[in-house]
């Protein structure tokens, strides 16, 4: 899927939609891409009565050989 999910806003109301960029190593991480490729945190959505985020939280990614049993 391309793209990122944000949130809906109704049609005519006047909004800035921003991405931010993570700004800290990825490593091994799953995170969210942005068309570009680039690593991207959050999206906000700011209206004049409000604004709304969306956070990209990132997934760690570990194998059965890594977690050490009991």
């Amino acid at each position: 899927m391309a793209g990122l999910m944000v949130p809906l806003t109704p049609e005519g109301v006047r909004c800035d939609v921003r991405a931010v960029e993570r700004e800290d190593y990825v490593g091994r991480e799953l995170v969210q891409l942005d068309g570009n490729g680039r690593p991207i945190m959050a999206v906000i959505t700011e209206r004049e009565d409000g604004q709304d985020c969306t956070v990209y939280a990132p997934t760690a990614v570990a194998s059965g050989e890594e977690v050490p049993c009991g």
